[in-house]
C-alpha cells in the first residue's frame, strides 16, 4: 500500500467526523442564506452535501487530473445551482470553502506526524501544495458555474418581463391591442418589435391597435422602432392604428421631425376601437 493510498484511508474514515465539526463551527451571526438556517431539511441537506465532497475531494490524494475533476462536476454543478446557495452571500461560501481546505491542512499535519517515518518536509509540502491548488480551481470553477446559472436566470426573467411588458392583448377574432407603457428605451423596443411579430402571427390577426397613452417620452430612436414594428406588421398582412399620442409627445415629435403623416393615427382608443383604419 503506497503512502498516499494511505492517506486517503485516513481521511475517508474521518469524513463525517468533519462534517459534523465543520457544522458545530459554523458562524451563524449572518443570518442570511444557507448556513444560519433553521430548517431541517436545509440543514440535512447542507451536510449531506458537505459530506460528499469530503467523500470526493480525498480522492485527489490518489487520482489527481482530469478524473477527478470529472468526478466532482455533478457536486459542483447540484450546489452552484442550489437555490439555498444562490441565496447566500458569496462571501459567505467563499468563508466556508477556505475552513474546509484549513480541515485538510490540519488533517494532513496531523497523519504526518503519525507517519514520521515516511512523510519528509518536502513531501508534505507537495501534499499541503496540492490541497490548496485544488481548492483553489474547485471555488474558481464554483463560482464561474453560479454567475452563469445567475445569468441565465436573469436572462430568462428578463425576457419574460419584456413579453409581459408587451402583451398583445385579442380583442375579436381579427383585433388586438398593443398597450404600450412607461419608459422604452431602444432595447425595449427591439423586443416589443420581436414580441409584437410573433404573437401577431401566432393569433393571426390581421389589425393591431398600438396605444401609447400610457407612454411618457418618445426619442427619435424609439420613434423608429415603432415605425419599423408597423412596417414588419405590413409585412405579414397586419395592419396598423396608433392612438393616444399624448401632446407632449406629439410636441416632441414635431421638433424631431417624426412624420406620422403615412401612418394610420387616432386621438383615442376608443376611437381606434370604434374605426381601426382611421386616417
Amino acid at each position: 500500500m503506497n503512502q498516499n493510498q494511505e492517506l486517503y484511508e485516513f481521511l475517508l474514515e474521518r469524513t463525517w467526523e468533519l462534517t459534523e465539526e465543520w457544522y458545530e463551527s459554523l458562524d451563524r451571526s449572518d443570518t442570511t442564506g444557507v448556513y444560519s438556517s433553521t430548517n431541517t431539511d436545509v440543514i440535512n441537506s447542507l451536510k449531506q452535501r458537505n459530506y460528499e465532497f469530503h467523500k470526493q475531494f480525498c480522492q485527489v490524494f490518489v487520482e489527481s487530473g482530469p478524473h477527478f475533476f470529472n468526478e466532482l462536476e455533478e457536486w459542483v454543478t447540484k450546489t452552484a445551482r442550489d437555490e439555498e446557495h444562490i441565496k447566500t452571500p458569496p462571501h459567505l461560501i467563499l468563508r466556508e470553502f477556505f475552513r474546509t481546505q484549513e480541515q485538510y491542512l490540519d488533517l494532513l499535519s496531523e497523519f504526518a506526524d503519525l507517519q514520521k517515518e515516511n512523510y519528509s518536509f518536502e513531501k508534505m509540502n507537495s501534499l499541503n501544495r496540492l490541497v490548496v491548488q485544488t481548492f483553489a480551481k474547485i471555488i474558481t470553477w464554483f463560482r464561474k458555474e453560479q454567475h452563469t446559472y445567475i445569468q441565465q436566470k436573469l436572462r430568462a426573467q428578463q425576457e419574460l418581463i419584456d413579453e409581459l411588458g408587451s402583451p398583445v392583448i385579442r380583442l375579436n377574432k381579427d383585433l388586438a391591442l398593443l398597450p404600450l407603457v412607461g419608459d422604452i428605451d431602444t432595447e425595449r423596443a427591439q423586443n416589443l418589435i420581436e414580441n409584437a411579430l410573433n404573437q401577431c402571427a401566432e393569433g393571426q390577426f390581421s389589425h393591431l391597435l398600438i396605444d401609447l397613452s400610457g407612454v411618457v417620452v418618445v426619442d427619435t430612436m424609439v420613434a423608429q422602432q415603432i415605425f419599423q414594428l408597423i412596417e414588419a406588421l405590413g409585412l405579414i398582412g397586419v395592419t396598423s392604428t396608433l392612438s393616444g399620442i399624448r401632446p407632449e409627445i406629439a410636441q416632441t415629435a414635431v421638433q424631431l421631425g417624426i412624420d406620422f403623416s403615412s401612418v394610420s393615427v387616432a386621438s383615442t382608443l376608443e376611437e381606434a376601437m370604434k374605426n381601426p383604419l382611421h386616417f
